[in-house]
């Protein structure tokens, strides 16, 4: 339970979609969070999905105008400039997010930052232990 309930909080951190409701329901309950506080998460996955949706389709695609283009056997000027397009593009999801997440993460009581900061680290711990156990079975197999 515990683990899912981490790995919940960093769905719902990342905001790379809206969190599902289910979700939703798990980090507010595990960070006990009011209706308030329930409220404003809310508008503030309203908020960065309006911010990111443009910016997941541009980056779509241009991705796909980059693939045509080392396919087609384009200069290297243009997979540059296309390229660097794709940096800025997730440049700027990435800072929608961290934006999000700021705004979240300032609704937080300071017990509850110290919850999510725990819960964070928790899950960091698990994510590298599973990383470590694939490389290990790799080497083997």
């Amino acid at each position: 339970m515990r683990f899912s309930v981490v790995a919940a909080l960093a769905a719902g951190f990342v905001f790379a979609q809206a969190p599902s409701t289910t979700v939703r329901r798990r980090i507010a309950q595990a960070l006990n969070l009011t209706d308030a506080q329930k409220q404003q998460a809310q508008a503030i996955i309203q908020q960065t999905r309006q911010t990111v949706q443009p910016l997941r389709q541009q980056a779509k695609q241009n991705r796909q105008a980059l693939m045509a283009a080392i396919q087609a056997g384009k200069g290297d000027v243009e997979i540059h400039q296309l390229a660097l397009t794709q940096g800025n593009l997730a440049g700027q999801l990435v800072a929608a997010r961290a934006e999000a997440l700021a705004k979240f993460y300032g609704t937080l009581t300071p017990e509850q930052r110290a919850k999510a900061d725990l819960m964070r680290q928790q899950l960091r711990q698990m994510i590298k232990q599973r990383v470590q156990q694939r490389l290990t079975q790799g080497g083997n197999g």
